[in-house]
């Protein structure tokens, strides 16, 4: 169903093995048997932002159609979007999250069950035209107020090392999602087209992306919204949206 669903594929990946050029800011890869869509930006040229709550409709936003019909109606479009951390069934974080530097949901420190709390997990933040990803007490013990940010878990790449709890021949296969900032700045947000292990999704961020930290944001509900591409995934309501935006030309 999900491949019948998830239109263009044939002309977004390529039939040999290696990278495809999608847009320019995107690309697709193989690696370690998984086929992935990437899409990479400059914080300092592009504007990235987290959304979550429609404050027009008083409700979340939901969907990326949602959302961009909201931004349309502000002189502004999505050039990229994904599903952008955990929720509970209200489509409300379950841990941090900031919007134009307020926060609308406080960082979790506790512990419970599920991805989210594979600690350690971490936080996705932009801070002006910087971005940053850390695990959840670094971050807290930097003090920075970043202008947007989400927490998501567990963390892919800590500081060059895969999260000691991934095994290389793990059975637990998932369509996965996730961020990362490499040396140079940019971010790099993944999602894979197949089922593919914590391990495999984690190396491709360390060893082909070559982000230090890099973070998960989902799995079985990953999805993105490439305009450009005339992509647009749905599976599910979806809580806290990461979205590149730009503002309509006068």
């Amino acid at each position: 169903m999900r491949k019948l669903i998830r239109y263009l594929l044939p002309f977004l990946f390529s039939t040999s093995a290696g990278a495809a050029d999608l847009l320019d800011f995107c690309q697709a890869l193989d690696h370690m048997g998984g086929r992935y869509t990437v899409c990479s930006f400059d914080p300092a040229k592009s504007n990235i932002r987290l959304y979550q709550w429609d404050h027009v409709a008083g409700k979340p936003y939901g969907s990326f159609e949602a959302l961009s019909s909201a931004l349309w109606r502000q002189h502004s479009f999505v050039t990229f979007a994904m599903n952008g951390g955990m929720y509970h069934r209200d489509l409300s974080p379950v841990g941090l999250h900031i919007e134009n530097g307020v926060e609308t949901n406080a960082i979790s420190t506790g512990g419970g069950w599920g991805n989210f709390h594979m600690q350690p997990n971490g936080v996705f933040f932009m801070d002006g035209q910087k971005a940053g990803v850390l695990e959840t007490s670094a971050y807290l013990n930097t003090n920075i107020k970043p202008d947007f940010a989400t927490q998501s878990g567990p963390m892919l790449v800590i500081n060059g090392e895969l999260h000691p709890r991934f095994l290389p021949q793990s059975d637990s296969l998932n369509t996965r999602n996730g961020v990362g900032v490499s040396d140079d700045g940019k971010v790099h947000f993944a999602i894979s087209e197949n089922a593919v292990r914590f391990y495999d999704f984690a190396t491709l961020f360390r060893d082909r992306l070559h982000t230090p930290n890099a973070l998960y944001l989902d799995g079985s509900i990953s999805s993105v919204d490439i305009p450009a591409a005339k992509r647009r995934d749905w599976w599910h309501p979806m809580g806290p949206i990461i979205a590149v935006v730009d503002r309509v030309p006068d």
